[in-house]
């Protein structure tokens, strides 16, 4: 009982039951719990943490004790229609930004089908494709990008002339896109509304999720802010010069590959149950700070300079510097250089 690998195993070997038993029929798991009830995952971890260095026959009956009931609120919780999906109702409000609407039969639908309200309060938002924009102006000297809102795809990769674009594509989800500046400094909020938890947008087998394409202009440097429930992310920001960037995320995937640093650049990684990769130049002098209680970290490239710090060879004299901060419950942690 004195490994400290015995709680980290025990986890794996319930998610690996809970799968097994679901697929030959002798559970009905509630998928939506994961979704809904990924905090559990935290808890587990901080209560790890917590315990971490007592043996006791009090601490292993917490830490194990507080895993069963998790994974028992997990698998047979049943919440009725409270998570149902894949449906998701709300009322439609016009919100005047720079939206391109579509048109159809209905006067008051933004989508290219029919709505169907029967058996649903408000009208049920079936499709629907948006674009967002933002002129750019030589006065924007830095910019602050805040994104919020789950069940989507989040998918940056190219630059615009704009100082922000974004096109969307919508099912079961409405975007809001608002900004404002004060001088020389702009700061833009883009955030999914009434996403009332219904549908898990992205990688769905329909094929209707959620999913989000933004483009940004390279002139600007740029301060990132992106807290997210269940969501898909994969971020280039190789052509950016980026001075901070924070995710705090849920039950996610997460991919994001940096350019040259400035003189100081911050990542701030904070998740639930994640994958996380992180790719950084070869030649960038970066350092981790690591706090990841059960999760799993691979730091390609990296010299451990003490617990739960890593460094790059030169960090310590390098003029521009990297500094990435993890931290987490149960996720997985990848960091590589290209």
């Amino acid at each position: 009982m004195k490994n400290d690998k015995f709680i980290p195993g025990l986890v794996l070997v319930l998610i690996g039951l809970a799968f097994l038993l679901n697929n030959f029929g002798y559970i009905n798991f509630h998928w939506g719990n994961i979704f809904h009830l990924w905090p559990i995952f935290l808890i587990i971890a901080g209560v790890n943490l917590v315990f971490a260095h007592n043996n006791t026959p009090v601490a292993y009956v917490a830490k194990i004790g507080v895993i069963i009931l998790g994974f028992g609120l997990l698998l047979f919780g049943n919440f009725g229609d409270r998570y149902s999906w894949p449906w998701y109702s709300y009322t439609w409000r016009d919100y005047n930004h720079n939206h391109n609407h579509n048109n159809n039969n209905d006067s008051d639908d933004d989508d290219d089908d029919d709505d169907d309200t029967t058996g649903v309060k408000g009208i049920v938002k079936v499709d629907g494709v948006s674009n967002f924009n933002l002129p750019y102006t030589a006065d924007a000297k830095t910019a602050e990008l805040h994104i919020s809102g789950g069940g989507t795809k989040y998918i940056l990769n190219d630059t615009t002339n704009e100082l922000f674009k974004a096109d969307t594509k919508e099912h079961f989800g409405m975007y809001e896109f608002t900004h404002s500046n004060a001088g020389s400094n702009y700061v833009l909020h883009f955030e999914m509304k009434d996403h009332k938890g219904g549908h898990f947008g992205w990688g769905s087998d329909n094929g209707k999720s959620n999913a989000v394409t933004f483009m940004l202009n390279p002139n600007p440097i740029w301060n990132m802010y992106v807290e997210t429930g269940a969501t898909a992310l994969d971020f280039d920001l190789t052509k950016y010069k980026i001075q901070k960037f924070t995710l705090n995320g849920g039950v996610a995937s997460f991919k994001l590959k940096l350019g040259q640093p400035l003189e100081n650049t911050n990542v701030e990684v904070s998740t639930g149950m994640a994958s996380v990769e992180i790719a950084i130049p070869q030649n960038a002098a970066c350092e981790i700070e690591t706090d990841s209680g059960l999760s799993s970290n691979n730091f390609e490239g990296f010299t451990k300079t003490d617990d739960g710090h890593y460094q790059t060879t030169g960090f310590a004299t390098a003029k521009n510097k990297l500094h990435i901060n993890i931290s987490g419950g149960m996720s997985s942690f990848k960091v590589t250089r290209y």
